[in-house]
């Protein structure tokens, strides 16, 4: 989705603000926020790129003067009421109309042990790696309806594969609700070729893409 979300590169938004940049959250209604977010999970499997593509379809005004915890919560509420397990008038009255469906709260730390504990998001999958490291590919030339990991920024652009992740779920499907693993890579990008004012800089700018988004150059 091409919209007001995929700020990366954008102009005219001023300086990132880096104030109490060492602070976990700014306020307790951010931490509160954040672990209600993470908690869903433990009633049901919210799918991390269901969240993203709910998330940016907020009203454009809205996101961009939102502050992001609250955009979490706003997109959360959002989806609890998709799948039935809030209703818009529990939301307005901030009670529940029925106890039963009320599940038991999962404690801080079940929430810490949730975040912490490894794991592994690889997938199988039947076909073989069409790149491998030291390749260079291309980037697609533009986006698509809905969601997708591939930024703005890095449309149409060269890079070289510098690793192979293995095999995971294709965001852009998993959006839809299709679970569709696919090879995903490391592609390094030079700086300038991303930002036309920064060439001649000696940095690389690294993201992870998944294979349909690459053709080799």
């Amino acid at each position: 989705m091409d919209g007001v979300h995929d700020l990366g590169g954008k102009e005219g938004f001023g300086p990132i603000d880096r104030a109490g940049e060492d602070e976990a959250y700014h306020t307790e209604a951010d931490a509160r926020a954040y672990a209600l977010c993470v908690s869903m999970r433990a009633e049901r499997a919210y799918p991390v790129d269901w969240f993203r593509h709910v998330r940016e379809n907020i009203d454009p005004v809205d996101y961009l003067t939102r502050p992001y915890f609250d955009q979490w919560l706003q997109t959360a509420v959002a989806m609890a009421i998709d799948a039935g397990d809030l209703s818009m008038v529990e939301v307005a009255t901030g009670k529940s109309d029925s106890l039963a469906r009320t599940p038991v709260p999962m404690s801080p730390a079940d929430v810490r042990a949730m975040l912490t504990t490894p794991a592994n998001f690889e997938r199988e999958v039947a076909e073989s790696p069409a790149f491998a490291v030291g390749d260079r590919v291309g980037t697609a030339s533009h986006g698509h309806p809905g969601h997708t990991r591939l930024p703005a920024y890095a449309r149409a652009a060269t890079g070289e594969i510098v690793a192979h992740r293995g095999a995971h779920l294709m965001p852009d499907d998993g959006a839809r609700g299709i679970h569709r693993p696919e090879h995903l890579y490391t592609v390094a990008f030079a700086r300038g070729d991303l930002f036309p004012e920064a060439a001649g800089s000696p940095d690389r700018i690294h993201l992870d893409l998944w294979e349909s988004y690459l053709a080799r150059a």
